[in-house]
């Protein structure tokens, strides 16, 4: 018996496989969609009508990976798969973001779309899977969508480009894209580069973009075989009053419009204003009329509102504060700002407000992941917090959201390239938005640079960002340069980028409407470039290079290889040496082991002092100098017996102080004379051929004493 449907397509090389028809028959589409031996499920449901009173669309993107997947049993203490990985919340937002603008407008009805990582091999990862697999299982289906759509990640290895690159390949990209879009335009970007040119951005996501329009036709061909995905549902959820609409765009049109024109750059009285206009409407109309049409002023009016911003900055050249097109809103920074972390920045342009800190630490407080597709540690961490006092508004807190994540993710892609890579430290960013009015991540990335510069990490080169916005209706369009909250919610685009005055470091796009040509990514592009130097300009006038200092708080790291078989001698027996060393220099010190077969011992320590006598030590073990027969000696007493002390020669190397060999006078009890933890100097005289242990001597650097002559007889 035959069961379900399965198709396969050839991208980069690889092929890719989606059936459907076989698992999870009662959700509305489900997919396996495959690559190598990594595998996914993705299944979709809608809702069969919309809610009352809901006039958005309330789809939800989930992703999660099984640890079974890889043959591995989860962490904690449940031993079960819980709230979702930041990893995993990164690559929900990445599908999320590519469909939400492909469902009809006036489609309210709630989706639900979750995919599942079933199986994972270690080669291919299946972050590049994820936007085919949800297009493909709605394509399966009989929701109406505006699609299909895809996703791909491009690379790029020693010049060469590679769609999907292998989990090995990818630790050797330059550049790391993903791009998502549907048979005629591009949707979504998000990538991570090494300083490259606008020019090989744009070739990058025309390769991508290329595969994209094949797995497009595919999942076409793919859905016109299942006979429940066609035809796709009807529906209504939306009702209209035409009088209403049209009043209210009698009344508002004409005085948005005025407000657009007037440049106001405070938000706060824009709001004012434009809120303004809309009590006139609603006073256009008695209480009873409210209460019958009431729910289709706030819609209407907001339409209006924005055709009016659009309409003045199309065909008036006039952006709602003022500016030009190209033009950067006044900034102002400042760094050691705050006197007792490691590092500190405010940065301002406009109304939005970072505040930064740098935190530098060491080996232990590196984060630990613990996921299905990584396992290891991260010594660079970048936190986003967005309050809502930032905005001016009271909203309950509820805990880190999604777009925190995906916006310091951003920032920390955008700052991660220009690191020093022989960094010994764990290095914390941590930017807390103080306010906002557009472009908060970005701020992030400057705030972020400076804050850097200003502990003394010797960071490449400055990295500056800037949010471009664009607006396009009738055959026209504008670019707009370093976007305010409103155009960002008004326009078509939010296009964010970050780099150094060699190139870019990091991008994040989202297009909210059909059709971007290319020529009109290039002038963003290029507009983006003009702005980024501009506030790289500002960056330096602040801070031209960093410290050369870290801050007299910083603690210091002391980070050197040693030899792979000599770890044990420095950890010793339970750990015993290096808690005792850490113990009596008052430092830290982690050691691993490397995969070049040498470890990796690291010392962190406030004091200098501390830090040369832990270093000594621990050299002195991994590369012991050899013990040498009739050599002086000082060392501690490591243990008292009966017949005499054992006594430190030098660290992990220990010999014997006999009973007959402490002193030239008779010692009855060794207690009598010495304890653990005395410091004796000794002379090595020999090895004892049975226990091969040294045989040392405290008297013969002792002057003998002279024999008393006994008195004659009487």
């Amino acid at each position: 018996m035959k069961i379900g449907t399965r198709k396969s397509i050839i991208t980069g090389g690889k092929e890719i496989s989606v059936e459907t028809g076989k698992l999870a028959k009662q959700a509305d589409g489900s997919v396996v969609v495959r690559m190598g031996d990594t595998m996914l499920l993705a299944t979709v449901v809608a809702a069969p009508e919309a809610k009352e009173g809901v006039d958005f669309l309330p789809l939800t993107v989930d992703y999660r990976e099984k640890y079974s997947a890889a043959g591995r049993f989860p962490g904690g203490f449940f031993r079960r798969e819980a709230r979702p990985s930041e990893n995993e919340i990164l690559i929900m937002r990445l599908v999320d973001r590519a469909l939400r603008p492909l469902f009809p407008d006036d489609y309210h009805a709630e989706v639900q779309l979750m995919i599942q990582l079933l199986s994972y091999d270690g080669v291919n990862n299946p972050d590049a899977l994820c936007g085919l697999a949800a297009s493909a299982a709605i394509a399966v289906s009989n929701i109406p969508f505006n699609g299909p759509m895809s996703e791909v990640r491009v690379g790029r290895v020693n010049g060469e480009w590679i769609l999907n690159p292998t989990m090995d390949q990818m630790s050797q990209v330059d550049i790391d894209m993903m791009v998502a879009g549907t048979m005629k335009d591009v949707n979504m970007i998000e990538g991570e580069f090494k300083e490259i040119s606008e020019l090989e951005m744009v070739e990058a996501i025309k390769i991508a973009h290329a595969a994209i329009k094949e797995q497009c036709q595919f999942q076409l061909d793919l859905g016109a075989e299942i006979a429940t995905a066609n035809p796709k549902r009807e529906y209504s959820h939306e009702t209209h009053n035409t009088e209403v609409k049209a009043k209210v765009y009698e009344i508002a049109m004409e005085k948005c419009k005025e407000v657009a024109r007037m440049g106001l750059a405070n938000k706060a009285k824009r709001t004012e204003l434009f809120d303004a206009i809309k009590a006139e409407v609603k006073a256009a109309y008695s209480e009873e009329e409210l209460a019958a049409i009431g729910g289709f002023i706030s819609p209407y009016f907001s339409e209006v509102k924005k055709k009016a911003v659009r309409y003045v900055m199309l065909h008036e050249g006039k952006r709602l504060d003022g500016r030009k097109f190209d033009e950067i809103r006044p900034i102002w920074s400042e760094v050691d700002y705050l006197p007792m972390v490691h590092g500190s920045a405010v940065f301002t342009r406009g109304e939005t407000q970072s505040l930064t800190t740098l935190t530098l630490g060491g080996k232990m407080d590196e984060q630990l992941i613990d996921g299905v597709t990584f396992h290891g540690t991260e010594k660079f961490l970048l936190h986003y917090n967005f309050p809502p006092f930032s905005t001016g508004e009271a909203k309950p807190l509820r805990g880190t959201s999604r777009r925190e994540i995906g916006h310091g993710n951003l920032a920390l892609r955008a700052l991660k390239p220009v690191l020093p890579e022989d960094n010994a430290y764990t290095i914390r960013i941590v930017s807390d938005i103080l306010e906002s009015n557009g472009s908060s991540s970005m701020a992030t990335v400057c705030a972020g640079t400076l804050a850097l510069m200003d502990g003394g990490v010797q960071i490449k080169a400055p990295v500056s960002g800037i949010a471009m916005g664009l607006v396009a209706d009738d055959g026209k369009f504008a670019v707009l340069s370093d976007i305010l909250g409103d155009e960002d919610h008004l326009g078509d685009m939010d296009f964010k980028v970050t780099g150094t005055s060699k190139g870019i470091t990091a991008c994040q796009m989202d297009i909210k409407v059909d059709g971007l040509p290319y020529e009109v990514l290039i002038q963003a592009l290029e507009q983006a470039r003009g702005g980024r130097l501009h506030i790289l300009d500002k960056i330096v006038e602040t801070i031209a290079k960093p410290n050369s200092e870290f801050k007299p708080q910083t603690p210091r790291i002391e980070a050197f290889n040693v030899p792979n078989e000599m770890i044990g001698a420095i950890i010793g027996p339970g750990g015993k040496i290096i808690q005792g060393m850490q113990k009596e220099t008052n430092t830290t010190i982690t050691i691993e082991e490397l995969s070049n077969g040498e470890g990796r011992v690291q010392i962190m320590s406030n004091n200098s002092d501390d830090m040369k006598e832990a270093t000594r030590r621990i050299r002195q073990i991994a590369f012991p100098p050899q013990v040498e027969e009739g050599a002086e000696y000082e060392g501690k007493v490591k243990s008292v017996k009966d017949f005499g002390c054992f006594v430190e020669i030098l660290p992990g190397t220990d010999g014997l102080i006999h009973i007959s060999e402490f002193s030239w006078e008779k010692v009855d009890k060794m207690e009598d004379v010495c304890k653990e933890g005395d410091v004796l100097k000794f002379k090595v005289v020999g090895k004892d051929p049975k226990t091969k242990k040294w045989k040392l001597s405290r008297k013969v650097l002792i002057p003998r004493p002279e024999r008393k002559e006994e008195s004659p007889l009487a």
